[in-house]
């Protein structure tokens, strides 16, 4: 691929290479766990077309997540904690919804894209609230390892109206104005989710012990 530059980044490590020359800065990532990162590659000055082929050779096999954003390329890893965290969230949000007798429907890291602005992304987990079968409304991300795409300017772009950041323990809520996404104090999607109550439960070690109590929680009286 003609053009095509590939930078990797590891924990600590951010390698650029740029016509043969490699840059490497060093403690430059600050990611949420040293132990246990996220890996990342980036491909930088692909086409759409490029991209879509990239995709057709994977198929349906089992490998990186894909985001494209405007010509570059981010192939993710992602670990074992961010894939705990990443599960943790989407077991509550499902427990909620069957508690609150809300319409949700799952399509875990669906690839979603719009060739018209050159964007693609396979998110953590993605949702239609309130039922139907059109694109998911609702992303959720687990920003574990620093330095990748910018997801915001990313999901904007697909038209997503509300994204969650799990990020160093908080969840922030997001929901799109025009082209930008602005934080809010609870989700204009599911109104009756308590946040606070939420996040308490998303960094237990038995997941299954912390969904049987996020439901009793939900139960309790306010």
């Amino acid at each position: 691929m003609g053009g095509m530059i590939i930078t990797t980044v590891r924990p600590h490590v951010r390698a650029s290479a740029r016509r043969g020359t490699l840059h490497a800065m060093v403690g430059l990532e600050k990611i949420e766990d040293t132990r246990d990162p996220d890996a990342r590659v980036f491909l930088h000055g692909l086409s759409w077309w490029q991209f879509e082929s990239m995709l057709a050779i994977r198929g349906d096999q089992a490998g990186p997540r894909l985001a494209f954003l405007e010509g570059t390329l981010e192939l993710m890893s992602p670990s074992q904690s961010h894939e705990g965290i990443k599960t943790m969230l989407a077991r509550l949000v499902e427990a909620y919804a069957e508690e609150a007798g809300v319409t949700l429907n799952g399509y875990g890291s669906l690839t979603m894209r719009n060739p018209s602005v050159a964007r693609a992304a396979e998110p953590d987990e993605c949702y239609v609230v309130g039922g139907g079968s059109g694109e998911p409304n609702l992303v959720i991300e687990v920003i574990w390892t620093s330095g990748g795409l910018d997801k915001r300017r990313l999901y904007a772009g697909l038209g997503v109206a509300e994204l969650w950041e799990w990020r160093h323990g908080q969840l922030q809520i997001l929901t799109l104005h025009g082209d930008t996404y602005v934080a809010i104090a609870r989700s204009a999607l599911l109104p009756g989710l308590d946040p606070d109550v939420l996040v308490r439960f998303v960094s237990a070690t038995d997941q299954t012990a912390a969904v049987r109590a996020f439901r009793k929680a939900l139960r309790e009286p306010a």
